[in-house]
Order: C-alpha cells, then structure tokens, then sequence
C-alpha cells in the first residue's frame, strides 16, 4: 500500500460507513420479518430480505469502486450519463413493464431496471455539475437555464406515472440550488409564484393521484380502498406502544393486513414490532447517519464536492421526511421507499453509490485547494 492509498483511507469518512452498515443490517432484519406470514403450522418467510442482502452486497461493491477515482472527473462525465438516463427514461413508455398499472421498469431478461433511479444519480451530477460554474449567487437567466435542464427526467417520471420520484427530484433540486444561492429578488419573487402555481398541478395529475390527496385530507372517505393502506399503517404503529409487540410479534404485519410491508410501509412493521423507543433509535441513527454527512460537506475543498455532497444529503433527507409522513399519515401516500429499511434491489445500490460519491469527496478532501 503506498503512501497515498495509506492518505486515502485515513480521510475516509468510516463513521458514515459503520452508521450505513447498521441501518442496512437493521432493515435486512425487519424484511426478515415483514416478509412472515403466519399459516396454520407456523410462520412461512418469503425469500425478500435473502435478496436485499445480495442486492447490499452488490451495492457496497459499487460504493467502494466510487471511491477508486478523482470525483472532480465527474463533471465531465455528468451531460453523458444525464443524456443516457434521459434515454432510458424515454424507453420507458415504449418497452417497459407494467407493475400495479404503472410502467416503470424495463426487462432485461436477468433483472429489471427503473430508470428513474438511475436518473436520481444523474440529474444529481448534472446539478452539481452546473451550479458549480456559477461562483455567483443565480441570477433570473442561470436559474430558468437549470431549471429547463433538469427538469426533463422529472416530466419523463412524472407521466410514468411516479408522483413520488417527481416530488422528490424537485425537492431535491430545489434544495441544492437554494444552498448554492439565489439572488434576493429571484428568492422573493419564486416565494410568491410558487403558491399561485402549485394548484394547476392538480389538473395534470392521474385520477388515483387525486385520490390518495382526497383520501389524505380525509382518510375515512373511503376505508376499504384508496385509505386502506394508510389505515392499517396507523394500526400497526399506533398497537406498537412504547415497546413494541416483539420480533415477529406484529398481527397485523404477520395476518397481512397491512399492504407493501416490505417496501412503502417498512417502517410502519418496524414500529409495531419495536414501539416508540425503537423508532426513537432508528430516528437517531438518521441523524447521526445526516451529521457524517454534513461533516463531508462542510470540508469539502471545491465547490463541486460540496454541493454535490449537500445534493446527496438533501436526497436521503427528502426520502426519509416523505415516507415517515406518508406511513404516519402527515403526507399523502406517494410511493417513496425508506432508505435502508424498505425492500428495493435498483434503490439500493443507488444509495450505496450515493454515498460512494460522499466517501470520494471525503477520501480526497487533503488533495485540493479551497475553491
């Protein structure tokens, strides 16, 4: 090992690393357990968390071959591979597989592929890529340009139809061009068109769209449909208590009343199982998991890898916020899986090299000059 690979991994951030490996290992157990259902001689498991454990396997491989190489080369590579997941996404409509009526995968033959998280790394290169060359808070121009830009992937995920995606790579991008910087009077004037606007979106929406905000604004209009899911998510966590009903020991995960136990509504299994407390140090973990994070950005040596470090950050903290509001009833029911704890072979590796893309900035934050 030579003088500088012993450098390398002395500035890797392995608290970041040892909190990822713990919130995966902690989700494995509770896929272990949502995927129980109880029968009359005993309890069948399904095969879920056997896979997710292959699919984190394969995400800390790729994790580790983000850390291989210099991250600033990435801006080059950003327009390449944002073309390629437009690409991707553009294919979607023509050749995808249709799961519960949305079409959002495409078959390989071996295994499938969802685009749109593909395209949650890329549009986050491209944005990093392009509000890095602005050393100048936006102006008017630099930010209808971003907009223009980035925006493509989320109208392609958008008629998928993924409402859950689109919210969260416009939150996304919202965010990082916010911690960049806006001129005042670009911030003020967004300010007051934003809430002028947000209601025309409700004309383009999907009839079952409209329904889930229907059914969040008052879940009781229809319990057996389009609020059962939220329903029986409030049951589960609510009969949790403060100290849960015990591994396995959920009713309504293991007699199935609760729908998408292994992806969506994970957490809502973890918390009957586990009870407040338990949530409580799965909610510390977060933060901690956030803090490991924020510590790469803030010593960053180039504007390039803050932001694209502040973009990931912003990627996991928008991900958690919707699903624990949406399995607790706070936000409508979008689809938006729990980083780490839901069940996903694509979600996964893109988290791991999500965070790959955070060790590299971490890894080389000795070799540049502030900038």
């Amino acid at each position: 090992m030579t003088a500088m690979d012993r450098r390398l991994l002395t500035h890797a951030n392995w608290s970041l690393l040892g909190f990822t490996v713990i919130l995966f290992l902690i989700g494995v157990a509770n896929l272990y357990s949502a995927s129980g259902v109880r029968m009359d001689d005993g309890i069948m498991i399904a095969p879920f968390y056997q896979k997710q454990l292959l699919w984190g396997l394969v995400g800390l491989v790729c994790m580790a071959a983000c850390t291989m190489f210099e991250y600033r080369h990435l801006r080059a590579l950003a327009l390449p591979v944002f073309v390629l997941s437009i690409i991707l996404l553009a294919m979607v409509p023509v050749a995808g597989k249709t799961v519960y009526g949305a079409k959002r995968w495409l078959d390989f033959g071996l295994f499938n592929l969802q685009p749109s998280e593909i395209a949650k790394i890329t549009t986050l290169l491209m944005g990093a890529s392009l509000l890095s060359r602005y050393k100048d808070s936006l102006k008017w121009r630099d930010l209808v340009f971003l907009l223009v830009v980035l925006a493509i992937p989320c109208a392609f995920i958008f008629f998928q139809p993924d409402l859950g995606t689109t919210l969260l790579l416009l939150a996304l991008l919202a965010c990082m061009i916010l911690y960049h910087g806006v001129r005042a009077y670009v911030f003020k004037t967004c300010c007051l068109i934003l809430p002028l606007t947000l209601p025309m979106s409700w004309f383009i929406m999907k009839d079952y769209q409209k329904e889930r905000i229907l059914t969040f604004l008052d879940p009781s209009r229809d319990l057996q449909g389009a609020g059962y899911h939220i329903t029986q998510s409030q049951i589960a966590i609510g009969s949790g208590q403060m100290w849960g009903k015990g591994f396995q020991g959920g009713t309504q995960s293991l007699l199935r009343f609760l729908p998408e136990k292994h992806t969506d509504f994970a957490v809502a299994v973890f918390s009957e199982e586990w009870g407040f407390l338990g949530c409580l140090v799965l909610l510390i973990l977060f933060c901690c998991f956030f803090l490991c994070i924020i510590y790469t950005i803030r010593n960053a040596k180039d504007s390039f890898g803050s932001i694209l470090c502040a973009g990931v950050f912003f990627y996991f903290f928008w991900q958690i916020l919707i699903n624990i509001g949406m399995v607790v009833g706070l936000m409508p029911v979008v689809g938006v899986p729990l980083p780490f704890i839901s069940y996903g072979g694509t979600a996964t590796i893109v988290n791991f090299i999500m965070l790959g893309l955070v060790m590299n900035v971490s890894m080389r934050r000795f070799m540049f000059k502030m900038s």
